[in-house]
């Protein structure tokens, strides 16, 4: 490759593209990886609920079968992909073990659960011993004839890969997978694809490249680009080159007619020692390129006008991932939903904005979170030790001493915690749910008969919170009056 001679002038188009890739963030559908390496992440119920009330994400996909994830999705309308371990690829080539595992993972929920992909295995020919790659093809066979069979011809079967299929992607014109699997395993499965019309899955990780002296081009930052010397084509992203090495592999192949899939692509916000490329600016930059790319139909340059249906990695920072601390920072939200930067896919948020925006409470009166009368004083402890320890509320109130430690009952300790957290999340209901414990009031629970809780403090607690609130929102509309009358 060689670095292309003309300058740009980078400094105008680099600000107008800034608030063109807001706009397309926050207009196009995208999806996520939602792993749960993670001993503090909220119910999956809660999950599926956040995202569908005050997100544009519009599909998942999970690395298992989780029944408990399946079922939370159900009646969303979010399209789930869920994944067969690898171990269990050399079984699914049998059909009537794939028909069994159909039954069994995917016909107790449908169509109640809107699948879309099976995904077989996770990077099987990177990761995967010789049984599971040789048998990696007939299990997505065997499954896509067991869906056929039962009648579910909308879910389709693909699986991802790591670029290490490449032997080499430098020039993207020249690129080509390794040879043995090339013809081994990738043509049968880019055959399997057209067939089906299913997506080719790969996993493109800028992130896994970035050097010091490559950051520009790593990040979509300004810069002069880099030519390929065969077509001319002049490369200003490491994404853009990536996608294209995929592209020309598989036409070296005969299948660029095959649709490619970005099954993971993430920036991770924060890193360890010496990793100062792990910021949450520049995560924000990267997503927000990676977003526009997916729906904006500009393409790459040896594939114009393509769109790309893309899944983020990941949805929330997952801390019992090992490794470095950068594995563990890859989320958009860490577990109590706050964004950990602003991409422009929460509802009725605009460029510049916090995340998601308050619901305010109704005109003639506040409201509060309380617990259900039906609810346990198991699930209310259970509510009390994750809103104390994960969910961010300060529990001191409760504690023995505290302004609101009597009455010393489960129930009067997690109205207390239950409606601390809904009043600082901005009176979102989804943030009253509590695995379906909870419920929200326009009624003031102090002054219900028989109701043992609400202590004085959280009065000043409410009045604070939504002050606050409100000054944020004036100074937020202030800023977006100022940045558009200048433009």
């Amino acid at each position: 490759m060689e670095l292309s001679a003309r300058p740009s002038p980078y400094h105008l188009p680099f600000l107008i593209s800034t608030l063109f890739l807001f706009h397309f963030a926050a207009v196009t559908p995208i999806g996520v990886n939602y792993g749960t390496f993670a001993d503090n992440l909220p119910p999956p119920a809660q999950v599926a609920q956040f995202l569908k009330d005050r997100t544009t994400i519009d599909r998942v996909k999970i690395f298992d079968a989780n029944p408990d994830i399946i079922r939370a999705f159900s009646g969303t309308g979010i399209l789930l992909s869920i994944t067969v371990p690898n171990g269990d690829i050399p079984s699914l080539a049998d059909p009537r073990t794939a028909r069994r595992w159909v039954g069994s993972h995917i016909q107790p929920f449908y169509p109640q659960t809107k699948f879309q992909y099976i995904l077989v295995g996770s990077e099987v020919l990177h990761w995967g011993d010789q049984n599971m790659k040789a048998n990696l093809v007939p299990a997505m066979r065997s499954l896509h004839n067991a869906l056929t069979r039962a009648g579910m011809t909308t879910i389709k079967v693909t699986s991802p890969h790591s670029l290490g299929i490449l032997e080499s992607s430098d020039p993207p014109s020249l690129a080509r997978f390794r040879p043995g699997w090339d013809r081994d395993f990738l043509a049968p499965m880019l055959l399997f694809h057209r067939r089906t019309k299913s997506p080719f899955m790969v996993n493109p990780y800028p992130y896994f490249s970035w050097t010091p002296k490559t950051e520009a081009f790593t990040l979509f930052r300004p810069n002069p680009g880099t030519r390929d010397r065969i077509t001319g084509k002049n490369y200003t992203n490491v994404y853009d080159l990536l996608l294209d090495a995929v592209f020309s592999s598989m036409k070296r192949l005969g299948f660029g007619d095959v649709k490619i899939a970005v099954g993971e692509v993430g920036w991770p916000s924060r890193g360890g020692p010496g990793m100062t490329h792990c910021t949450v600016e520049n995560a924000r930059w990267h997503n927000l390129n990676v977003i526009r790319k997916a729906g904006s139909g500009v393409g790459t340059p040896l594939m114009p006008g393509r769109t790309f249906e893309t899944y983020l990695f990941a949805l929330f920072n997952e801390n019992l991932k090992p490794g470095s601390d950068d594995e563990r920072n890859f989320g958009l939200f860490r577990p109590d939903f706050s964004a950990v930067y602003d991409i422009g896919i929460m509802r009725e948020t605009q460029p510049g904005g916090s995340g998601a925006k308050p619901t305010p409470a109704p005109a003639a009166g506040k409201q509060w979170c309380v617990a259900k009368a039906e609810a346990t004083d198991a699930a209310l402890r259970s509510n009390i030790n994750w809103a104390c320890n994960n969910g961010g509320v300060d529990c001191r109130p409760i504690q023995e001493g505290g302004a609101c430690f009597n009455p010393n009952t489960t129930r009067s300790h997690a109205a207390y915690v239950m409606n601390a957290y809904y009043q600082a999340k901005g009176h979102q209901d989804f943030n009253c749910d509590f695995s379906k414990t909870g419920f929200v009031t326009a009624s003031d629970p102090s002054k219900q008969p028989g109701y043992l809780f609400l202590c004085s403090v959280m009065e000043r607690v409410n009045t604070a919170l939504e002050t606050r609130s409100r000054r944020k929102n004036e100074a937020a509309a202030a800023w977006k009056w100022a940045l558009f009358n200048f433009f």
